[in-house]
């Protein structure tokens, strides 16, 4: 009887190491558009934030920009899921005042000006499913051009609250303020 217990439990012990082995090993690739967060303050010693942004960075891979963020079209910022924007205290977001809370934020670029929209509308897949009567603000700001390409979408904050986001050459920027 004992060395029929023995048997067992060995196979048993064989077939749940095999078993846990297999679906160990059942992992995803690495996403191509990498998710990220820019928040504010962006000292990560700081925990007391006054907003963060969740987002996927799309590189550019010899496209081009205009095809991967057309203009005059809302664009998801970023790759992947609506990018989240979180306030933690109410907050001026380019002269409109926005409630704390988790928004989804989108833009409309153009060749001198992106519309910048914070929106009511979560757990969504990019822009396919936008709906213009749930944004909460708009904001329009001035494109400016850099020397520097950047190959990945970039949003980060400064010291002094604005959001800057660029990709390629184009950059634009939102102040931010909870004063």
């Amino acid at each position: 009887m004992k060395k029929s217990s023995l048997i067992t439990s060995v196979a048993f012990t064989f077939v749940m190491l095999f078993t846990t082995t297999l679906s160990a090993q059942e992992f995803p690739s690495l996403d191509k558009s990498p998710m990220d967060v820019a928040s504010f303050p962006s000292d990560y010693k700081d925990a007391n934030k006054t907003v963060k942004v969740v987002y996927s960075r799309p590189q550019l891979n010899d496209r081009l920009l205009s095809k991967l963020a057309p203009n005059d079209k809302v664009w998801r910022t970023g790759a992947n899921e609506a990018v989240e924007i979180t306030f933690y205290k109410d907050t001026d977001f380019g002269g409109n005042k926005i409630q704390a809370g988790t928004y989804s934020l989108a833009t409309i670029p153009g060749d001198k000006e992106w519309i910048v929209i914070i929106n009511k509308d979560l757990n969504t897949w990019g822009s396919y499913s936008y709906k213009k009567e749930n944004d909460v603000a708009r904001v329009t700001v001035p494109v400016k051009m850099a020397d520097e390409s950047l190959e990945a979408f970039s949003i980060s904050f400064d010291e002094n609250a604005t959001m800057h986001m660029g990709w390629d050459k184009v950059r634009v920027s939102v102040p931010t303020s909870t004063k």
